[in-house]
């Protein structure tokens, strides 16, 4: 039973809390299970308008969330992986997704929120494989999801009742407006659509609102659920702010349009024979499947309205300088531009090996959005030139072809170093920053003494790719490396023997770090090692 002589308000900030918690779980668990799908759905978006709707509503569906969907759309965009044209007709997908949440919500499950919580999780503790133990968190989710709906319904019960907020509730009946505006506001903080319109079903379900006054709340659902991406885009640059707006306008405008209609709208719902959740459910899902209905021949149009609205700036002009398809027809001078976008792959890497130690010397959060903002554009060159590369591989002789095939390796030595960068040392600088850590004096100093090293292999190797001749240097720079990150280990390890609490509570990310130091230096001098086969 719920203690009802707990402050009523704490319980319904206790419910929201179970509900997003729970979602949350759901949510998290689903894509576990999942695991790549999501990411294989959005690599096959085409030019299938229909795809990419159906492939919103399953993304939704999956992650629980159209904000949360909306806001991956947009880091993708930012990142240069999707444009938007490809995900108009995902932002409408995402709007009939999360009507199937609300759906699963109307129903009257409540008291079936603690046994199935409890079952799950006793099937999680008992479980053995990872898609089992996945499967029992998804069902806990929804249990305390449930249980959090529950606990919201209690308080509504309450506040209904409150003489103190009676006038507030009447005044809410009078002025349609004020719904407007507390709904967008509840859902931009809580940021999830289906609690704002959970509580709804609850205010109306005890007459503390109307029925009118629900669909308003569904109305500012819609567009505060827009908050998320937008918060997503502020940092992001013209392809990720497109998305964003792209969503809010298809959102705002759905609600203009329908706006004016809402009491016919209302008179038709209540021509079924349910409850009023049920009603307020499937005003939600009508709504949002007229609405992409209506804006379904206009996708390409809206695309290009956004995008002049949010059109590149010039500091945003990122792109290749040197290599455009079918812009050489001599194979030799492709090459050659293809070389000069290699060299500026080349220096942005070196740059983020470069800059790599400051991770570890302050937590400024801009020195790891360079560090992944660069890593982005070299994914960019890496697609980019490859493509260019391998589109004049198909059209040269036997020579200029296998030129050709030694420069996409060495370029895809480049993306992999500067993957390892992002990923494996960005991971252990958050791990060290996290955990509050400081490398001994001694650790550290040889931690810059590999770092410093490994700068100067990196030169030297990125030379040796234009000169020949310096292969064999920057061979024997690697195999110093080598030896540097042997001695190094050794005196790592003695400091553990010798007990030295700060290189014990580091020494993970310690001989990690030395390690991801020693893989970059080997990749970029690769192709060294092939020159020097070659001679």
């Amino acid at each position: 039973m719920i203690d009802t002589h707990n402050s009523y308000f704490i319980i319904l900030v206790s419910g929201v809390a179970l509900f997003l918690y729970g979602m949350g779980l759901a949510s998290s668990s689903l894509e576990k299970l999942m695991a790549g799908k999501i990411t294989l759905l959005l690599n096959r978006l085409s030019q299938s308008k229909f795809l990419a709707i159906l492939t919103g509503v399953v993304l939704t569906t999956l992650m629980q969330s159209s904000g949360a969907v909306t806001s991956m759309l947009v880091g993708l965009g930012s990142a240069r992986v999707i444009n938007l044209r490809q995900v108009m007709g995902v932002i409408i997908g995402t709007a009939i997704g999360t009507t199937l949440t609300v759906q699963f919500i109307s129903l009257d499950l409540g008291s079936y929120a603690l046994p199935v919580f409890a079952i799950a999780f006793a099937f999680y503790f008992k479980a053995k494989k990872t898609v089992f133990k996945n499967l029992s968190l998804v069902f806990m989710g929804f249990g305390l999801l449930f249980l959090g709906l529950n606990l919201i319904s209690v308080s509504s019960h309450h506040f209904a009742e409150n003489p103190m907020l009676t006038d507030l509730f009447q005044s809410v009946r009078d002025n349609p407006g004020y719904s407007l505006l507390i709904s967008i506001v509840f859902c931009a903080f809580v940021q999830s659509s289906a609690v704002t319109i959970g509580m709804a079903m609850s205010l109306a379900a005890v007459k503390a609102i109307t029925f009118y006054d629900a669909m308003i709340w569904v109305y500012g659902a819609n567009i505060g659920t827009t908050s998320v991406a937008l918060i997503a885009a502020a940092g992001g640059n013209y392809v990720g702010r497109q998305v964003a707006w792209a969503h809010f306008f298809y959102k705002t405008i759905s609600v203009v349009i329908f706006y004016p209609f809402t009491q016919l709208f209302i008179d038709f719902l209540t021509t079924f024979d349910t409850s009023t959740s049920r009603q307020i459910a499937n005003g939600h899902l009508i709504f949002n499947v007229l609405s992409a209905v209506i804006f379904y021949p206009f996708i390409n149009k809206g695309a290009e309205l956004i995008e002049k609205m949010f059109p590149k700036q010039a500091s945003e002009e990122f792109g290749t300088e040197f290599v455009k398809l079918d812009n050489y027809q001599s194979s030799a001078l492709a090459v050659s531009y293809a070389n000069r976008e290699i060299m500026r792959t080349a220096d942005i890497v070196l740059g983020m090996i470069k800059d790599s130690i400051r991770l570890f010397e302050t937590n400024d959060p801009k020195d790891f959005d360079s560090i992944k903002d660069r890593d982005n554009k070299v994914d960019f060159l890496y697609r980019e030139t490859k493509m260019f590369l391998l589109d004049h591989a198909n059209k040269s002789n036997t020579v200029v072809h296998q030129n050709i095939m030694n420069m996409i390796m060495f370029l895809s030595d480049l993306e992999r170093a500067a993957d390892a960068i992002d990923i494996n040392i960005l991971a252990l600088a958050i791990k060290k920053n996290a955990l509050k850590l400081e490398f001994s004096t001694e650790g550290w100093a040889e931690i810059c003494q590999m770092h410093q090293q490994v700068v100067k292999v990196a030169a030297m190797a990125i030379n040796a790719y234009q000169n020949k001749e310096l292969s064999e240097e920057a061979i024997q720079l690697k195999r110093d490396l080598a030896k540097t990150e042997i001695s190094l280990r050794e005196n790592h390890i003695s400091r553990l023997n010798r007990g030295m609490n700060s290189s014990i509570n580091t020494s993970s990310i310690h001989l990690d770090l030395l390690s991801e130091y020693r893989r970059i230096a080997s990749l970029l001098c690769n192709h060294a090692y092939n020159s020097r086969s070659s001679t």
